[in-house]
């Protein structure tokens, strides 16, 4: 996916809002969260999203599963890019549709001067498969600890991943590593049922809500998996916090057990795989009976595959019957 169109031109919009915050202190290794001491973090966005994973209609082309760019904001803790439960805004809206970032970063850059709020804009590069990795680094200070992000489902409806004011600062301390699991989200404004529905406004307008393995609850639905109680995560994000020695940003020289990435042996342990049962059509009205008068006649009726099973779901049912009959028209 082609990174947004209008992202560069939106960041630089609201790139001043950084020179409003509190000048950068000198350099400390205290990891309090004190008015003038700020923390540096890397984040690390991966897409979990795979064929495996999530087996019901993957997109394989025209697009493929893939991942938008992360828009993320450090701000205060009366500002919220989106929020579950509540509407989403116009910039969500066609954020979560679109992908256009123009409208979101206005809506930005407009808390930031009302209450000043929002402390910095950042971005991570779109990721062009449903699993892949990217990275940002962003700044946060003890007025505007919070960290909010998105990343848009593509293809999808309104879908989306991401997080809701979380809060970097815990017991007066940085957070040295957090880790989280993503799921889907639904931001309301369409109401497309699977990844590739053609736009489908929905009026009224919903409110955000996560998607779950039921609900919505309609077999149609690209996350519907009645056999699970839960999704698996379809993303994950880790937060590092960086060290700062003379204005130089250096990641921990000793990877320690709670800051060091997982390797490839152990994503590959977590590796999931969903089972999809088959789905089939309804049987079509029996057929014609056909057979030599006098002697017992045969009727047929069908059913197709609207579904094939996966990673060991339910097979396939028959999908044509017949039973004895009387031959039509017979004399």
């Amino acid at each position: 996916m082609a990174v947004l169109p209008s992202l560069q031109r939106s960041l630089i919009s609201v790139c001043f809002l950084a020179c409003l915050a509190t000048p950068i202190p000198l350099p400390t290794d205290a990891p309090t969260c004190t008015p003038d001491e700020s923390a540096h973090y890397s984040l690390t966005f991966t897409g979990k999203w795979t064929q495996d994973a999530f087996p019901k209609q993957y997109p394989i082309y025209r697009p493929p599963a893939q991942w938008s760019n992360l828009i993320g904001v450090s701000h205060s803790v009366d500002y919220h890019m989106w929020r579950r439960g509540d509407f989403a805004s116009n910039g969500v809206r066609e954020f979560t549709e679109k992908g256009e970032a123009w409208t979101l970063m206005k809506e930005v850059e407009a808390a930031g001067q009302r209450v000043q709020s929002v402390l910095g804009v950042f971005s991570t590069p779109a990721v062009t498969a449903g699993s892949g990795q990217a990275s940002a680094e962003f700044e946060v200070f003890a007025s505007n600890p919070y960290l909010s992000f998105m990343v848009r489902v593509v293809p999808s409806p309104d879908w989306f991943v991401g997080v809701d004011s979380l809060d970097l600062c815990e017991g007066g301390q940085w957070k040295e590593n957090v880790s989280l699991e993503l799921f889907p989200y639904d931001a309301g404004t369409d109401s497309g049922f699977t990844f590739s529905s053609p736009n489908y406004e929905t009026i009224p307008q919903d409110k955000v809500m996560q998607i779950t393995s039921s609900s919505p609850n309609h077999p149609a639905n690209s996350f519907f998996y009645p056999r699970l109680k839960h999704l698996p995560p379809i993303a994950k994000v880790m937060l590092t916090k960086i060290k700062k020695t003379n204005q130089i940003i250096s990641f921990p020289a000793e990877p320690t057990q709670s800051n060091q990435l997982p390797t490839d042996n152990e994503i590959e342990e977590k590796h999931i795989k969903t089972p999809l049962d088959c789905e089939v059509s309804p049987w079509s009205p029996w057929g014609l009976c056909k057979g030599k008068c006098g002697d017992s006649g045969v009727r047929h009726r069908t059913r197709y595959v609207l579904m094939h099973s996966a990673n060991h779901g339910t097979a396939c049912p028959l999908l044509e019957e017949e039973k004895k009959c009387t031959p039509d028209n017979c004399l």
